[in-house]
């Protein structure tokens, strides 16, 4: 896979706070922001394609067993 180089502006604080993250983890800084933007894209993908499915299903509708015609009414439904 090849790679590229990037440049990121973020605050001296959260620098620190990554480096001694990727220190506990036994990783370097470059290892800690590749596996978080990894999941953060993974999880994108995840979510567009369910999305979809779920959207096609809609679009193709459900059968319910009632061939498209409702043979019940509000009364029937609540006789007691």
């Amino acid at each position: 896979m090849e790679k590229q180089n990037v440049t990121l502006s973020i605050s001296k604080e959260i620098l620190k706070k990554a480096k001694i993250l990727a220190i506990e983890q036994e990783t370097s800084l470059s290892g800690l922001m590749t596996r978080a933007l990894t999941e953060i894209v993974d999880r994108h993908e995840q979510y567009t394609s369910a999305r979809t499915a779920q959207l096609a299903l809609l679009e193709e509708g459900f059968d319910l067993g009632t061939g498209g015609q409702i043979t019940w009414d509000r009364e029937t439904l609540h006789e007691r």
